[in-house]
């Protein structure tokens, strides 16, 4: 389909006038996502201008992330929907800080929210979803939920799952039921940092048991279960935020054991199982101990804010919705809806076929981009771990100078000295273009010698 702006109402150089008109076109409706621009040369003719000012505009373009340029094909819309860079906090360009899924033009984002909420407008119209809920969700959207999460927990029943909005209110009415201010919870050394956000808050103590490469140490985990005697257990088990270890069935089993024999209970932060679905939950051998939390945020998109629950009884279930209902009612009923409209389609399954395959396609980009670095990566990780060079404190500073966004170590550690590491998202970037340039720039960080900074 061809595209001829109309910049003459537009204030401004010409080449933004294009630009801007452009990104209108695209809120509207009239360009979508994937769509091949007109020719520089094309659109020059069109416009009555010189090929020059195009050639600024579609340069612009690229850089703000709303087209992308594919050798030997065109220029097309960007096949993304994240904000733009000019829209990010000063002075980062490019933000690799957010673990988020990327968005690829497969997933069919935008067109299948239209069409699920016209589904959902026929079906019971959307008024009906603008009302309270039962907190926790309905019996048939719990239902939907348990049977789709049947595949790879075979527990999930309505009658123990609980829908919330996003796995960290999961997380915070958790460590609310199951401790008190001063109770000690057990997480790994590394964590994910809204854990700790949630414990600082509840007044909880949370003290860290040592990792290796391949995730939580479970003689580690067994001589502090002994020494602590902890009121639960958080663990990350695959695709371990920030370091992306997935615990062996040998660890499950051996964690389960001890989770078992200590009478305590499992926390399993399951954000990034449907990435790797090879790894079975923890759960699956200790259900009477586990609280199972899924979210779609990782899979999906996080502002869903669609996260389900799995308890260990009925009776727990019912805790937890009561708790869900003092903190934040319930989670969005539209949203709920047409999640439950997705897992019934089969289109939630297609949609996280579509991400898994970009973080595989990013995974492979970064591996060949930071040859010779140290990292850890899994291939369908969101994030890989970095281990920045010794004598650089100032690495991750020195990024952020050049507009680049990173998340140190620091942020993950429970307690100790922190590792001088990063995580790095690559699906925060917003095309592989950008990743690339990130990459570039990340590349150059790590090679430039100490001695090079300015000191004044």
């Amino acid at each position: 389909m061809d595209w001829t702006p109309t910049i003459s109402e537009l204030s401004g150089p010409r080449y933004q006038r294009i630009v801007d008109a452009m990104e209108a076109d695209i809120a509207a409706g009239r360009l979508v996502r994937g769509q091949q621009l007109p020719t520089q040369r094309a659109l020059a003719k069109a416009l009555g201008i010189d090929l020059t000012t195009v050639t600024r505009a579609y340069t612009e373009a690229r850089r703000r992330g709303i087209l992308e340029a594919r050798v030997g094909q065109g220029s097309f819309v960007s096949e993304t929907s994240a904000r733009r860079a000019v829209d990010l906090p000063h002075p980062i360009a490019i933000d690799l800080s957010m673990n988020v899924p990327p968005h690829p033009l497969e997933a069919q984002l935008d067109e299948r929210i239209i069409a699920g909420l016209e589904a959902i407008r026929a079906q019971s119209g959307l008024t009906a979803h603008l009302n309270y809920q039962p907190p926790g969700g309905s019996a048939h959207e719990r239902e939907v939920a348990a049977r789709w999460m049947r595949a790879r927990v075979p527990h999930a029943h309505a009658d123990r799952l609980v829908i919330f909005p996003g796995a960290q209110t999961i997380l915070f009415n958790l460590l609310a039921s199951l401790a008190r201010p001063g109770d000690v919870v057990l997480t790994e050394a590394l964590t994910f940092p809204g854990i700790k956000a949630a414990a600082g808050r509840l007044g909880v103590k949370l003290a860290g048991v040592a990792m290796d490469d391949g995730g939580i140490l479970p003689d580690a985990l067994g001589k502090a279960c002994r020494a602590h005697k902890p009121k639960a257990v958080y663990l990350i088990p695959t695709l371990h935020n920030p370091t992306t270890a997935t615990l062996s069935a040998e660890r499950r089993s051996a964690i389960a054991k001890i989770i078992h024999d200590a009478g305590t209970t499992l926390i399993e932060d399951d954000a990034y199982g449907l990435l790797d679905r090879s790894a079975s939950p923890i759960a699956n051998l200790i259900p009477e101990r586990t609280y199972l939390a899924t979210t779609l945020s990782k899979c999906i998109a996080p502002a869903l804010r669609v996260a389900y629950l799995v308890t260990p009884d009925s009776g727990a279930q019912q805790e937890m919705r009561s708790y869900l209902q003092a903190t934040v009612q319930m989670p969005a009923p539209l949203m709920v809806a047409l999640v439950t409209h997705w897992l019934e389609s089969g289109i939630a399954d297609r949609i996280i076929t579509a991400i898994r395959n970009e973080a595989v396609g990013r995974q492979q980009l970064a591996q060949r981009a930071l040859k010779g670095f140290q990292f850890l990566a899994k291939p369908a990780a969101h994030h890989l771990w970095l281990r920045l060079p010794e004598g650089r404190p100032d690495v991750a500073t020195d990024l952020l100078r050049n507009g680049l966004a990173v998340v140190a170590g620091d942020a993950f550690a429970v307690d100790g000295i922190p590792p001088h590491a990063a995580r790095v998202s690559l699906g925060a970037a917003r095309n592989r273009p950008e990743l690339t340039e990130a990459l570039r720039i990340l590349v150059g960080a790590l090679h430039k010698p100490a001695d090079t900074r300015q000191i004044v």
